[in-house]
This record gives structure tokens, C-alpha cells and sequence, in this order.
């Protein structure tokens, strides 16, 4: 792809924007008029377009299907009190689909083909973007395998897309969370580090069964011994343990979450301390005994942060202070918020503005 990418265009012929309530509007549910598709075809991006949201025809012998062969992200836009659209870290959300994508056998995406594929669908549909406090427009970008062949092999053919899905406030109430360690969610030399679609269906399972005895929520732990804490749910995990920040050191079995690695920059900025190193499920367990683990959350793009107020272990409960007495947590999220609706100064360059 050259720098200007040529996107076709076509509008729906009616929106269906007059006949949504914006008043509610649930993750994931609500979808805009329209969605960006390209094709990448004997070794080369083409085809990039604009067209009415819909049903796609898919081969049913797609690779995608039988084996897969999927990758995703997760970007937010936000709407300033300026009416500014502001882009939350979409740069890095490219990066990682192609280093997902490289893992599953997949062609680069060029950025300008993803940057201008995105800017050019939230500029049609901008009037989509809910405003108010909480309010943002999600960004899914993703790419599938679109072969018509039914064997292992790498494919040659691919489906390139992103959808908009508006969305109200996001309140995350605290969350009960369950150590896993029985079921596993990703193993060292796999695909726990790719945002690849296999790795969260696989995971729906060991989730209910926590979900039906109580628990919001999983914490993974090591696909070995099941003795090392690497990720809660779908977020990163983190903890506050005697005032100091602790979130598992990334490996190849553990997701690089852009919430993460901003989280991570910005209490550094603060000169707090902060470490990135494996943490055992021993350790943690003892420290909620002992009340040394004074705040544990997972951080994503979804909620930004979600307070964990109850873990279990071995049916075992341990409760964490109230999150009303918490310190660091309330403040990142604040900060974070702040940079993203454009009601501070965005000093470490994370905003793209539309």
C-alpha cells in the first residue's frame, strides 16, 4: 500500500442511527452503519472499501472456521469536551496485530492501510460517538483467513476488517476472581502471547465453570505448574503489595496489553516503584493472609481498571480492603481517563487525534 490509500465508498441507504438509544447502549451490542474491508490477494492489499454493516459471505471450507485462523484488537475513541476525536494508543494496537499475525502464519497489515481504514470509517461515522462521561467508541480490528481449502497449511488468502460498536459508560463493579489451576489458558512456546481468536474460546469453559460457583472471573496461572499468576480474565493482572506496584513479567504465554504497558509508564512517571517479575500464587495468597496485598486489579481496554475484592484459591476466600480505602488504583484510573477524553495534557504522546 502506497501512503494514500484508495478506499471505495458506499453509504447504506438508510441509517439506522435515528432508531438507537443512545441512553443505552451495552458493550458490544450496537453496532454503526458501516464497516471497513480490504483483501490481500496474490500476495498484495487491494480491494480496501467502505461498505453498510452486514452479514459477509464466507467460505464454509475457511480455514477460520475449522481451524482458527483469526487475530483481533481493541481500540477506543473517545469524544472531548471540544467535540475532538481522540484515539487511545492505536499506533500499538497495529504493531500487535502483525506481531499476532506473524505467530499464525498471516501478512502484515500496512499501517497506512489500517490507519486510513479506521480514520476514514470513524470519519463517516462519526456521529455515532456517544459523549458523556464513560461514553466511547470502540474499535475492533481484525483479520481472518478467507481460503477455500481444508488443510493444514499456511493460508494464502485474507480478510482484513474493522467494525465500530458505541458504547455507554463502562462501570466496572469490583470483581471476584478465582486462581485457576487446573485449566489452562496458554502454555510457553504457544500462542498466549498473539490476540488470537482460539486463545479467549478456549478459555469460555474453565470461566463459566468459575462463574457458576461465584466467581466473576478467572487468574490464570503457568500452563506448567500452575504455581505462577500471568493473567486475570481477559485483562492483565496487577497488584499494590506494601505500597509497591507487581504485575507478571511478559512471556510468550502472557497477552502484551497496551493498558498494561500504559499503566506501567505512567506510575513509573510518578516515581513509585514498580516491578515486573514472576509472582507465585504462594505469594499471593500469603500476602492476602497477612493483609500485605493491599490491591489487586485487572487492566484492559474494556474497563480500563477493574478492582479485584475477592480472591479464591484451593475453595478458599480471601477479601481484599475496600476499594474505598485504596490508593493507586482510583488514581491511575483517573489519570488515564483524564488523557483519554482529552481533559489533560497527554505528555507521553499516547492521544491520535481524528
Amino acid at each position: 500500500m502506497t501512503e494514500t490509500v484508495k478506499i471505495d465508498i458506499e453509504r447504506v441507504l438508510e441509517s439506522r442511527l435515528p432508531k438507537t438509544n443512545f441512553d443505552q447502549l451495552p458493550f458490544g451490542k450496537v453496532y454503526t452503519d458501516h464497516m471497513f474491508v480490504a483483501d490481500y490477494r496474490d500476495r498484495e492489499w487491494k480491494n480496501a472499501r467502505i461498505i453498510p454493516y452486514g452479514y459477509l459471505p464466507v467460505s464454509p471450507a475457511s480455514p477460520a472456521i475449522h481451524y482458527g485462523q483469526s487475530i483481533f484488537e481493541g481500540i477506543k475513541a473517545h469524544k472531548s469536551p471540544k467535540g475532538e476525536i481522540l484515539i487511545f494508543r492505536p499506533h500499538d494496537n497495529h504493531k500487535r496485530l502483525n506481531i499476532s499475525g506473524e505467530r499464525m502464519c498471516m501478512p502484515p497489515v500496512p499501517e497506512d492501510l489500517f490507519m486510513e481504514g479506521m480514520r476514514e470509517l470513524i470519519e463517516l461515522d462519526r456521529a455515532w460517538i456517544p459523549s458523556g462521561e464513560g461514553a466511547s467508541l470502540y474499535i475492533r480490528p481484525f483479520l481472518f483467513s478467507a481460503d477455500e481449502y481444508i488443510g493444514i497449511r499456511p493460508s494464502e488468502a485474507f480478510t482484513f476488517m474493522i467494525i465500530l460498536s458505541p458504547s455507554g459508560a463502562y462501570y466496572s463493579d469490583p470483581v471476584k476472581v478465582k486462581i485457576e489451576t487446573h485449566f489452562t489458558r496458554a502454555v510457553a512456546g504457544g500462542t498466549g502471547y498473539a490476540k488470537a481468536g482460539g486463545n479467549y474460546g478456549g478459555a469460555i469453559y474453565p470461566a463459566k465453570l468459575a462463574q457458576d460457583q461465584g466467581y466473576h472471573q478467572l487468574i490464570w496461572t503457568d500452563g506448567r505448574e500452575h504455581k505462577y499468576i500471568e493473567e486475570s480474565g481477559t485483562m492483565n493482572v496487577m497488584f499494590v503489595v506494601n505500597g509497591k506496584l507487581i504485575t507478571p513479567a511478559l512471556s510468550d504465554s502472557i497477552l502484551a496489553g497496551i493498558t498494561r504497558d500504559s499503566v506501567l509508564q505512567l506510575v513509573r512517571s510518578w516515581n513509585l516503584e514498580v516491578e515486573e517479575r514472576k509472582i507465585s500464587v504462594e505469594e499471593i495468597v500469603t500476602g492476602l493472609k497477612a493483609g500485605t496485598v493491599q490491591e489487586a486489579f485487572g487492566v484492559g481496554t474494556a474497563a480500563t481498571i477493574a478492582p479485584i475484592v475477592l480472591i479464591g484459591h484451593e475453595d478458599k476466600n480471601y477479601h481484599l480492603p475496600p476499594v474505598e480505602e485504596w490508593g493507586l488504583a482510583p488514581r491511575i484510573l483517573q489519570e488515564l481517563n483524564d488523557i483519554k477524553y482529552g481533559l489533560k495534557a497527554d505528555p507521553l504522546g499516547w492521544i491520535y487525534k481524528l
